[in-house]
């Protein structure tokens, strides 16, 4: 296995634009959100415990992150099926969209390197980039924890 290079998005540059199918094979744009505060999120597998506290954490915050002007967007490799499943396991009201070739985690420093069980592995990168209105990053977080990063996350953003 080859280590791809990726580059860890910084705060005021443009937001790389995406086309992703949703959890019922719907293509979701991150151009669809122009004009909105938008968090993208990104884990590594549905319906893992990690992957799915911090998925309820979102469905919990949902309306308080809303109401404060900010849109959802959960992104994993996992195929359009295995997402409607945990969508549907879980009641989870926002957008889960399939990047299974990983290109989208790649454009956004989500893939690399990585931790896990005391080995160095390749996977997907725990990750979190706050994209505003115009399209610019506003907050790139990288090897965030699954438990308490939402909470965190409305802090930073007073939402």
């Amino acid at each position: 296995m080859r280590p791809q290079l990726t580059i860890k998005l910084q705060p005021g540059t443009q937001a790389p634009d995406f086309t992703l199918q949703d959890a019922a094979g719907k293509a979701t744009s991150l151009s669809d959100y122009r004009g909105k505060n938008v968090i993208v999120y990104f884990y590594p597998a549905a319906a893992t415990p990690g992957c799915t506290t911090e998925a309820c954490d979102f469905r919990d915050s949902l309306t308080s992150f809303q109401g404060s002007g900010y849109e959802v967007l959960g992104i994993s490799p996992d195929a359009p099926e295995k997402l409607a499943d945990f969508a549907g396991e879980f009641d989870l009201t926002f957008p889960l969209l399939s990047d299974e070739d990983h290109a989208v985690a790649l454009a956004y420093g989500a893939f690399g390197e990585k931790l896990v069980n005391g080995e160095i592995v390749e996977g997907l990168v725990r990750s979190t980039v706050v994209v505003d209105p115009a399209g610019n990053v506003a907050l790139a977080q990288y090897q965030v924890k699954a438990q308490g990063h939402v909470a965190a996350l409305r802090d930073a953003l007073a939402a």
